[in-house]
């Protein structure tokens, strides 16, 4: 018993260090998930902090993702552009859901809005040296007026759009549409970084927002 307690106090403190040494200056541990993501069967640490900052009034928000070598953690990859401040999910509140690890796939969901809501899930996987964006999962709409849901699987470029319309009287019609989309280059360090991507389904004339 007493052995056993000893190492797993071992593990702690190596946990412990391992946040402590990379934690950004002010920031708290908002989250942390462990699982394996470069499929050599030993779990990685996924860390998330809340950084505050005198600029904006919401946290910004780091992703940090640790890899143990010879016994020492190193980051494999971190960004700040992956999760969205805590200020940016509307009459909602913080837009941050959570992060997990399915099956070697980093996914991090956000929620926002008022009345009318947005989500969806962002699906991560480390391939050519850092994590890809390979999935996209969103929905957005409003109770009685219409419903629009997206499934993007970036690898393959096929785009799912379908908007279920409550209210037809003043958005007509629902729709829905099939699309293939390739080229896309979009990974954990730019994926909020620039403006939003647009995507213009040809056949409904519906624009999609990455």
């Amino acid at each position: 018993m007493k052995s056993a307690l000893c190492f797993l106090a071992v593990i702690f403190s190596s946990i412990c260090f391992a946040q402590k040494e990379f934690q950004p200056k002010g920031s708290t541990i908002n989250e942390t998930v462990d699982g394996d993501l470069d499929g050599d069967k030993i779990p990685e640490k996924a860390i998330v902090y809340n950084i505050p900052t005198g600029k904006y009034s919401g946290d910004i928000r780091e992703i940090q993702i640790l890899k143990k070598i010879n016994g020492k953690w190193i980051i494999l990859e971190k960004s700040r552009n992956a999760i969205y401040r805590s200020d940016e999910g509307g009459m909602m509140g913080d837009p941050y859901q959570n992060t997990t690890i399915e099956n070697g796939i980093l996914n991090i969901t956000h929620y926002g809005g008022s009345s009318w809501k947005w989500g969806g899930t962002d699906k991560y996987r480390f391939q050519n040296g850092h994590f890809e964006l390979i999935g996209i999962s969103s929905e957005n709409g409003k109770p009685d007026e219409y419903w629009t849901t997206v499934d993007f699987n970036l690898s393959t470029g096929k785009l799912v759009f379908d908007k279920e319309v409550t209210n037809t009287k003043e958005y007509g019609k629902s729709k829905n549409e099939i699309f293939i989309k390739k080229g896309l280059k979009i990974h954990l360090q730019n994926r909020h970084q620039e403006k939003q991507r647009e995507i213009l389904l040809p056949k409904t004339k519906e624009k999609v927002y990455l």
